[in-house]
């Protein structure tokens, strides 16, 4: 079963986002940066989510975050499915930060216990198909709105969901050119999907 090892994010000053990332979420591996200047402007087509257990946790997470530098798009809030925020990383990155759970069972731990992909896509059914014929398999699908692929033992998750869905879950428009600035590191890869995000070889890149 395929499984993504890494995301890559490309990024115009390479020390302050490591700055950024270790401060607001302590991420490893699981993130890399690489140095790029490629023109972006506006949403980019994709989303990180951060699942943690309790509300605590999603507000110390997104407390560090803006304290860090990174800019206030959805303020921590409760809704009908949970508890959670966003906010937009210095480098331009949306990151959501989210629980099921409405109420704390303990102290604050800042653990991640899960990390997605987002990928706002022009046609859900297409990269569906695009990304079975390349390997993955979908864990939970709906209809032309959201698919969820199951995820191996790789330390991130990916999902699809229409481009427009995804930026208004994000609190941005829908509106942007140029670069995704991200790459996905997979042992699928290297390939690039019908909405341009490219993938690379995993191994490949450890061993360079």
């Amino acid at each position: 079963m395929t499984s993504i090892e890494f995301v890559t994010l490309e990024v115009a000053d390479l020390t302050a986002a490591g700055q950024f990332y270790a401060t607001a979420f302590g991420l490893g591996a699981q993130v890399r940066l690489r140095a790029a200047e490629a023109p972006t402007t506006g949403f980019r087509g994709f989303t990180m989510s951060l699942t943690v257990s309790q509300p605590s946790t999603v507000k110390s997470l997104i407390e560090t975050a803006l304290d860090a530098g990174a800019s206030p798009l959805k303020p921590v809030a409760k809704s009908f499915w949970g508890y959670g925020g966003v906010v937009q990383a210095p480098d331009g990155t949306i990151w959501k930060v989210a629980t099921s759970a409405k109420k704390d069972t303990g102290p604050d731990t800042r653990q991640i216990d899960e990390m997605v992909l987002l990928l706002g896509v022009a046609d859900v059914a297409a990269s569906k198909r695009f990304y079975v014929d390349n390997g993955l398999t979908v864990a939970k699908s709906f209809g032309r709105k959201y698919v969820e692929f199951a995820s191996a033992d790789g330390p991130v998750k990916m999902a699809l969901y229409g481009r427009r869905a995804l930026a208004k879950d994000a609190g941005v428009s829908p509106d942007g050119t140029g670069s995704h600035r991200l790459v996905i590191g997979s042992d699928a890869g290297p390939l690039t999907d019908p909405d341009g995000f490219a993938w690379e070889n995993a191994a490949a890149t450890a061993s360079l």
